[in-house]
């Protein structure tokens, strides 16, 4: 029936945005007039009759559409279901509502458009966690709707996110150990998995040469493959390291079981730093036990949610990348190397 023709029905066949059909068709700027007359023409075709006459643009629904990889997404006991939380309770507080969707591998892979988008139930979009580089663009490109990113950006592609400040957060964690003693410093973490891994190693890169450190490339000790779980097991052999810095505390507390396995003492024979001062629900008890720096998830929810609100709006906000900073937590992993 042609009640049942949307926007994203005819941007799907003239293979623009929805916000390319609102403002062709609402006889807004924004668009050419040979892609205005195509677009009336494709809609005419159709039988797309608007949903109240004389209204050029839908009403809000008050609802956010929040994605996240199903690899990431564990409630409660995750990074990522924490912020998801975070998120979810930011939006409340600006009474919206936030719709969960777990991204398969495979709609990921094939770039397919999120459901809640094609069903129209929601104003914008939040999506947590790293994405492969083509989803990011096809989002970018064809999503309608305004899009916020939250703890992931792709140097290629200019979007809107909000991320913590992993390049400073492990430069200070390196000068931290350096300024403890420590000269052999690893680095716990696959720099090729995510754009916040590889943020984060060059932090640890930098804090060395500053200090005069020469870097080694056996230094760079991977904890996973590319988009998939930390290792059970990361170091296989005895280390000749004398301080470890780790791209999240998860790979942290699997160093230093690792570590305990082999005869060595955390942090007597060995100091070991994670990232984001969290660890599943799960693992509990070692929650207070690894220093790392603390990323502040209620301020990257809260940032992340009132930018995606003004831009819904049409009001002013902070485009591009947003860094939000956090700061070292001192805890029982490091001990300088000068005491006895």
């Amino acid at each position: 029936m042609a009640k049942d023709v949307t926007l994203a029905d005819i941007a799907e066949r003239v293979g623009v945005s929805n916000v390319a059909v609102s403002k062709a068709l609402a006889g807004k700027p924004g668009v050419s007039d040979e892609l205005r007359i195509r677009i009336k023409q494709i809609a005419e075709q159709m039988g797309y009759i608007p949903s109240t006459a004389g209204r050029s643009a839908p009403a809000e629904t008050g609802n956010i559409g929040v994605i996240v990889p199903e690899h990431y997404y564990g409630y409660s006991v995750s990074f990522y279901g924490q912020l998801y939380e975070k998120v979810v309770r930011a939006l409340y507080d600006n009474r919206y509502y936030g719709i969960l969707e777990l991204l398969s591998k495979e709609d990921e892979e094939e770039s397919n458009i999120p459901k809640v988008l094609q069903d129209g139930k929601v104003d914008g979009l939040i999506f947590l966690g790293q994405l492969g580089e083509k989803y990011i663009e096809k989002m970018v490109s064809r999503a309608g709707l305004p899009i916020f990113f939250l703890d992931t950006y792709m140097p290629s592609i200019a979007f809107d996110t909000v991320i913590s400040d992993g390049y400073y957060g492990t430069y200070l964690l390196t000068d931290y150990l350096i300024r403890r003693g420590h000269r052999k410093i690893g680095f716990v973490g696959n720099s090729d998995a995510t754009s916040s891994i590889a943020d984060r190693f060059w932090g640890y890169r930098k804090a060395l040469r500053e200090n005069g450190i020469a870097f080694e490339d056996k230094w760079e000790i991977p904890d996973r493959g590319k988009y998939s779980k930390i290792y059970d097991k990361i170091l296989t052999g005895r280390t000749e390291m004398d301080a470890y810095v780790c791209n999240c505390d998860l790979a942290a507390y699997v160093l230093i079981k690792n570590l305990e396995e082999m005869g060595y003492s955390v942090p007597e024979d060995v100091s070991v730093v994670g990232f984001d001062d969290f660890l599943p629900l799960s693992i509990g008890g070692d929650s207070d036990r690894i220093t790392s720096y603390s990323v502040d998830i209620d301020r990257m929810a809260e940032m992340c949610v009132k930018s995606l609100i003004k831009k819904i709006k049409h009001e002013k906000y902070v485009e591009g990348v947003q860094i939000i900073t956090g700061k070292i937590v001192e805890k029982k992993t490091v001990k300088s190397r000068t005491e006895k």
